[in-house]
Formats: C-alpha cells, structure tokens, sequence
C-alpha cells in the first residue's frame, strides 16, 4: 500500500494510530503542533510537518492542511485528538478537495463535543446517564443546588479544552463555595459548565464500548474495563483491559444509531455502585488513548478505516483476545509511587498488569525513540518548573520545532 495516511496530532492517541497503520505497511504522515509531542519519532512516521494548534489558530491549521495536500493528495486524514476532529469537521468541504476525511459532519460532532446534547439526546432513548444541566450563571447553580445534593461534579461542556487550560477533567465538589468558585474559573476562560450527579465508583467502574460502523454492514465491536485513572477517581486511564462487556452494547448502538454514526467512536460508560446500571459518560469521535490494546488483541480499527475510506471495504469482525492490559506506565508509576510509599503492601496488585500479556502505550523495542522523547519532554519541563520557582529565565529550554 503506498497511498499514505495523514495523522493529526502527536500525542499518544496519535502514536497508536501511526504504529497500528505501520503495522500494516502504510506509510504515516504526521501533522503535530505540541511541545510535547512524541509521536514524529515513531520509525513509522515517513515524514512529520508542525503544525499550528488547532484550537487556537485554528484557519491557520487548516491552512496548513491544504498546503500538505498536493503532496499527499487522496489520502485519509485521521484526527487523533479532539481539537483536531473538531477543526477537520468544520472545515470537511476544504479538505474534501485532498483528503479523505475521516470525520463526521460538523453538526454531529459539535453534537458529541458539547457533552449537554449527548446527554439530552441518552434522556430521549432512554439510555440511562448522569442527571446533568447546564449553568450558565451563578444564579443556576443556586437554582439547581437541590436537585444535585454535594458531593457533585463541576464538568466543563467541552472537556478537551478545560483539560488544556488546568490539567485535569472535572472538579468533584464537596460545598457551595467549591462550586461557585469552579463555575467562576471556568468563566472566566470562555468556558460553558456543567453540574453533573456524581455517579459512585472506584477506577475499575469505566468501561469503554469502541466500535466501527460503516452503512449496511455489522458493527466491528471491542469493549475494554478500566483498571486505573491518572489523576486517580476522575483523570484518563493509565491502565486498560480488554474484556467482553455485554450490558454496555445495546444502550450504545441504540445511542450510535441515533446520532447516526459512522466510522470509529469511543462510548465511555461507568457502573453505578448504587445499583449496578452502567451510565453513559461521554461519545468521542476519534481514536481514543489504548488504540494498541485493540491491535494487540487482535482488531485494527485505524487499517478499517483507512481501507474503508480508500476501497470502500466494509470492516469485518475477527476474534479478540480478553484480559489483556494496555499500560501508560510512565503516568501509571509515577502517580503509584506516593500510594505505594504509603502502602507498600499494595505493590502486589499494582504490579499485577505488568505481569499478564499486555502492550504499553509508548515503550516498544521495536520502536524506542517516542519513549525517549517523552522522557526528555518530561526532565525538560522539570527543569523549567524549578527555574521559573526560582525567578530564571526558561526561554533557552524551550523545545524546537
């Protein structure tokens, strides 16, 4: 296969995509625009162009887009983050003229970005989901205070952007004051809130339902259990294991049929503890972060999207493996290290996922250079945090293009 594969962003969920195609012969095109990207030193990038970050400039990103074209033209373009699939849906009829894109109109998935439509939309099917609202002042989140008892959850309507802005995914709030003041900072960055129930459960109650869906065929289907979240409770997976979920299929494909859906998308649900039900989280439009845990038990969606987008092939399902792990272990040992000082007796279990079959999600011996760029992404931004504590410059530490 010479027709190349264009992968936008960099980062992890990026890098799967670029091994799960090279895995396959074809030859990656990435399109970056992160400091800290690791991705373009996979040796199954052929070639790697920066790129401005599409959440912030974003014209200029599909600018950038329509210049790579010529020399690329006709292939699929992946995104592989949410800024990326937002920016490539707006702007589908662009791209159309060089790519072959893979994304969903823009009104579908501003329908998923927008986490409140997902959710009005679950309501309509029934498919059951945390009670939710949008706030669009202090006035709502007095209102609305009764019907959310505390502790609740304080959750951006588009969670990639708070993620970018403070690092993390939602606030748990336990007081009135901790909700006003989380409403007031997410304000203040232009961004919408919402108050969420706070459905109870440990690490282990997330489960993903990942599946490719193409017009008159089956559903290719995976579904995976959370082991552990970095930041623990409410951060993205750190480990991931693959297993047969049945509970989560039917209220997923009834929500994916309703939206219409095609190609591949994540369904995040998690089980309520008060009863048993998994509830709806959230539906995203692009490869998600343990892209390799399905290429390692034996499904690989990037190649049934490139081959559907390029040859029409109707994706077909093929047998997978349970019970093996995906590790993002840099994240996962260094947010264990203080548990594990605390508890060392606790090592056993931790350690557990790096004993059975698994695959990580940036070491390979096959493919070791993203690894070493994290890692020198990470002294770098150390060295720069203790510099800037102690009042000296940083701009000679700033990463090149």
């Amino acid at each position: 296969m010479d027709q190349p594969a264009v992968v936008l962003s960099g980062h992890i969920m990026a890098l799967g995509v670029a091994r799960s195609l090279g895995a396959a012969g074809i030859p990656v095109v990435l399109a970056r625009y992160r400091d800290d990207d690791m991705a373009q030193a996979s040796r199954f990038v052929t070639r790697a162009v920066r790129v401005p970050h599409p959440g912030e400039h974003e014209e200029a990103f599909i600018d950038a887009l329509e210049r790579l074209g010529p020399s690329v033209e006709g292939s699929p373009l992946f995104p592989a983050s949410d800024e990326t699939l937002l920016a490539v849906a707006r702007h589908r009829e662009r791209l159309a003229r060089w790519y072959r894109v893979a994304a969903p109109a823009a009104a579908l998935v501003e329908r998923i970005i927008m986490k409140e439509h997902t959710y009005a939309l679950a309501e309509q099917l029934g498919v059951p989901a945390p009670r939710t609202v949008l706030v669009s002042s202090e006035g709502d989140l007095q209102r609305h205070r009764d019907a959310f008892p505390f502790p609740c959850l304080a959750k951006p309507s588009q969670s990639h952007r708070y993620q970018d802005l403070f690092g993390r995914k939602m606030v748990r709030v336990e007081a009135m004051d901790q909700l006003v003041a989380a409403y007031r900072e997410a304000a203040a960055a232009g961004l919408e809130m919402m108050l969420q129930e706070l459905i109870p459960g440990d690490d282990r109650s997330g489960v993903n339902y990942n599946s490719y869906r193409s017009p008159g065929a089956p559903p290719v289907e995976f579904t995976a259990a959370k082991v552990r979240l970095t930041p623990r409770r409410f951060g993205p997976p750190s480990v991931v294991v693959s297993r047969a979920i049945p509970e989560v299929i039917e209220p997923a494909r009834r929500l994916l049929e309703a939206l219409g859906y095609a190609g591949f998308s994540c369904t995040e649900f998690k089980r309520d503890a008060r009863d048993g039900v998994y509830k709806l989280m959230e539906v995203n439009g692009r490869f998600n972060l343990s892209s390799l845990l399905m290429l390692r038990c034996g499904i690989n969606f990037p190649l049934m999207a490139y081959r559907h987008l390029l040859f029409d092939e109707a994706p077909a399902a093929s047998p997978v493996a349970d019970e093996v792990y995906w590790i993002d272990g840099t994240k996962d040992v260094v947010y264990a290290i203080p548990e594990l000082l605390r508890r060392p007796w606790a090592i056993s279990s931790f350690a557990e996922p790096y004993r059975r079959t698994h695959v990580f999600a940036v070491f390979d011996r096959d493919d070791p250079r993203p690894l070493g760029v994290r890692y020198r992404e990470l002294v770098r931004r150390g060295a720069r945090s203790v510099l800037q504590r102690l009042g000296v410059a940083v701009g000679s530490l700033r990463p090149s293009a």
